[in-house]
């Protein structure tokens, strides 16, 4: 497999992960890849087996995020994650924070890209189509559990999301549209074509 270099720094062992292959289309073949499927179980499961057979030096998650704040087929370098749907304020809890957990509500992990806007991802196991919140800026599936898993492995992390709806009524339709062009987008922001 082909290793890349970031920010002036090689990597020999790289790992992309995408939710599906409609995100990948066939643009990222000479390079170790995994498809998790959709949502945070479904993510998890899938990048720590991957940390057990391929021990990455790197994990690089593409795919297609909604945002209110950037415009639809924008590339941006998240760097900040929430679980978006993990919420038992109504116990005393903070808003995002896992119960009794160590980690903070807004999980800090990731490498940013200085040609990139920066962007928070707020994950949950919906697809969201009346985005109100604040305090997270792009929404999709699986970001926040890969970056939950690769701070607790001290494996580097870099997300990257394509900008494919806006988290509206319109969610939809958009991202049939967006997932195409996609894989295109998110291989160049790296400097791979």
């Amino acid at each position: 497999m082909k290793k890349i270099t970031l920010k002036k720094s090689e990597f020999q062992r790289p790992l992309f992960v995408f939710a599906m292959k409609e995100e990948a289309v066939n643009l990222f073949d000479d390079y170790q890849l995994i498809f998790t499927g959709l949502g945070k179980i479904n993510a998890s499961y899938e990048l720590t087996k991957a940390i057990a057979k391929y021990a990455p030096d790197i994990i690089i998650n593409l795919g297609t995020a909604g945002s209110t704040l950037f415009n639809r087929g924008e590339v941006v370098c998240c760097n900040q994650f929430v679980q978006r749907d993990m919420d038992v304020s109504a116990l005393g809890f903070e808003k995002f924070k896992t119960p009794f957990a160590k980690e903070e509500s807004i999980l800090k992990y990731g490498l940013e890209l200085d040609e990139l806007n920066l962007g928070t991802c707020g994950t949950g196991d919906s697809f969201e189509t009346e985005h109100r919140n604040t305090e997270y800026n792009v929404v999709d599936m699986e970001a926040y559990a890969l970056a939950a898993i690769a701070q607790r492995e001290q494996i580097p992390f870099l997300c990257l999301k394509y900008i494919s709806d806006g988290a509206d009524d319109n969610a939809v339709d958009d991202w049939n549209e967006g997932v195409k062009k996609a894989a295109k987008a998110l291989k160049s922001s790296l400097g791979l074509d």
